[in-house]
């Protein structure tokens, strides 16, 4: 027991540091990208970016994997005997890595035809597709008090967001692609749906083998890179061809890239050591701090509504956070060996 307890430390400051910094990383991710659709000159090809991104996460787990070995001979051997050897292993990571790259296009889809505060309350269907599946797939228990707290979490969140809707803006951007609500709706919908099963398939995998986070990473960018590679030469190909791969990129461009592959390092994290559910409720959060900084960034008045809708946000992580017995069904998925 005495051994176990800096294991368990380690697991739970990586735990909540790891919340805290998705937290943040989601609370100006949705600005950025409503803002990288909408600002003037050049537009770049948003599927070209979303492989860009599997490529800086792909070379981040490759120098992670390194320093745990520190030495490139067992780095290599250790990257063979992973990812090519056990090649069904790595197959298994082929479905969430197909469904992310679709879900990482419509999201820059939904961000060119949605505003930023509605883009953002309608993804978070996401927390209630990952409880749905965590309940079908990992047959997790949920107590009634916690679907009320999904519950309260979205209608916190929407109340919220909707509050910002009133604010008056300094300046109104009319640049950008000419906005369908419609489309951005669906896309948005259908990348929450998406967003759900992947993220409760990814932990049904990394909670029932001993492979790495990092690894894992690995296996799933490369098998993204040609999903992406084939999304972008089947809706871009003739834009690409005449514009060039790096169309439209910038310092901008290049820090959204960044901001997209740490949200993705840092959701595995969460994932290893904590629940997706517990994400969603980070990235709700986030939300809220996104409306709190509007305040003093774009002039965002303090109402009711968004008091109202802070207050239940917080009660809904209070009352999710009260049964700490609930989750421990989803040890069984300790020993699985086949998916």
């Amino acid at each position: 027991m005495m051994g176990n307890a800096p294991d368990l430390r380690t697991a739970r400051i990586l735990k909540v540091t790891s919340l805290m910094t998705l937290t943040l990383q989601n609370a100006v991710l949705g600005l950025s990208m409503r803002y990288s659709r909408t600002r003037g000159g050049p537009m770049f090809i948003a599927s070209t970016a979303v492989v860009m991104t599997e490529i800086l996460k792909l070379m981040t787990s490759l120098y992670f994997v390194y320093l745990e070995h520190h030495n490139f001979n067992a780095w290599s051997q250790d990257l063979y005997r992973r990812v090519i050897a056990n090649g069904m292993d790595t197959i298994k990571m082929s479905v969430p890595s197909l469904v992310y790259v679709v879900q990482n296009n419509l999201l820059y889809v939904s961000a060119s035809h949605l505003d930023a505060t509605t883009y953002q309350v309608t993804y978070q269907l996401k927390i209630l597709t990952t409880a749905l599946f965590s309940v079908v797939i990992l047959k997790r228990k949920l107590l009634p008090t916690q679907w009320a707290a999904l519950v309260l979490l979205v209608a916190g969140v929407a109340m919220a967001q909707l509050s910002g809707s009133s604010e008056n803006p300094k300046q109104s951007n009319t640049k950008g692609p000419v906005q369908n609500k419609l489309i951005g709706f669906a896309s948005v919908f259908v990348a929450s749906f998406l967003s759900g099963f992947a993220a409760i398939f990814v932990e049904m995998i990394l909670k029932s083998s001993d492979i790495s986070i990092w690894m894992r990473n690995i296996q799933l960018s490369l098998l993204s890179l040609p999903f992406g590679l084939m999304t972008c030469f089947i809706s871009d190909r003739d834009e690409i061809m005449q514009l060039g791969w790096f169309h439209g990129y910038d310092y901008f461009i290049a820090y959204l890239i960044v901001l997209q592959a740490a949200g993705g390092m840092i959701i595995c994290l969460i994932i290893k050591y904590a629940d997706n559910i517990l994400k969603g409720f980070a990235t709700s959060l986030a939300i809220v701090i996104s409306g709190v900084a509007s305040v003093f960034l774009f002039d965002l008045r303090i109402t009711t509504l968004l008091t109202t809708g802070a207050a239940l946000v917080i009660g809904s992580i209070i009352l999710y956070s009260l049964p700490a017995k609930v989750d421990k069904t989803s040890l069984r998925y300790k020993n699985i060996e086949e998916i």
